[in-house]
């Protein structure tokens, strides 16, 4: 696979299509796939943090979450085909799931949170795809045991819905126990949008990268150093590698 670097990061030069096809493949094949999604605050994050680093690199498959990375990725001389959004491929992934009778495990959010989500996509599509469940709330004791519930649940696929780096390290430091599951993922926030407790940007704000922005209007005081401090972090750190790449 097609992969670049840039700001202490390793990011997949793949289309939403391609990565659906490689995780299809894998599956379909029995092996393992450990994905990964960066947008800008998690490579401000990983600059500092050597775990959330090591966590992201030495994913199988890393996609550009953000259309800010994007952006930067043509700015800096390594242009990323486009943004490949963790919810988006999580959507598609379920969606995969019922088409090709795989089974999906979803871990993390508060309990009425993935109750919903799991209840949605019972709905939408059929319980049968469903291999089981668990809220995002736990001892840090409680990772092996956890790890080994969603490894025995027989799912192929695994999405974590918890804030970062604990997701990533999670996945990281677990691959091994989880190592039945062909397919794992952390998806963020995802759960909470799929549940309906929070809306999503429109389209046009998707594309034009103004979704972090719709976000923050919705709840400012808490994400107001998410996306304000980190954003402008970001911006420091792009100006700043491409003025190194001058010299």
């Amino acid at each position: 696979m097609n992969k670049i670097s840039i700001l202490n990061t390793h990011i997949h030069n793949l289309s939403m299509q391609e990565t659906l096809a490689i995780v299809d493949n894998t599956i379909s094949k029995g092996g393992q796939l450990h994905h990964v999604v960066v947008n800008a605050g998690k490579i401000v994050a990983l600059q500092s943090d050597l775990q959330l680093r090591q966590s992201v690199n030495e994913s199988d498959l890393i996609n550009a979450d953000g259309q800010a990375v994007v952006w930067a990725s043509k700015i800096l001389g390594k242009p990323l085909k486009e943004r490949v959004a963790g919810i988006d491929l999580m959507v598609n992934l379920v969606e995969l799931a019922h088409n090709k009778k795989y089974k999906v495990f979803f871990f993390g959010a508060k309990e009425e949170v993935v109750q919903a989500v799991v209840n949605n996509y019972s709905e939408a599509y059929s319980p049968d795809i469903i291999a089981g469940y668990r809220n995002g709330y736990f001892k840090k004791e409680e990772e092996q045991d956890i790890a080994r519930e969603i490894a025995n649940s027989g799912a192929n696929m695994l999405f974590v819905a918890i804030n970062s780096p604990t997701k990533e390290n999670f996945l990281f430091t677990n691959r091994a126990l989880l190592k039945n599951v062909n397919f794992i993922m952390g998806v963020g926030g995802s759960f909470d949008v799929v549940s309906g407790k929070v809306k999503r940007a429109p389209k046009w704000m998707q594309k034009s990268g103004l979704e972090w922005f719709y976000r923050f209007s919705q709840e400012p005081q808490r994400m107001w150093k998410r996306y304000l401090v980190g954003n402008s972090k970001f911006i420091g750190l792009v100006i700043n590698e491409k003025r190194k790449s001058k010299y």
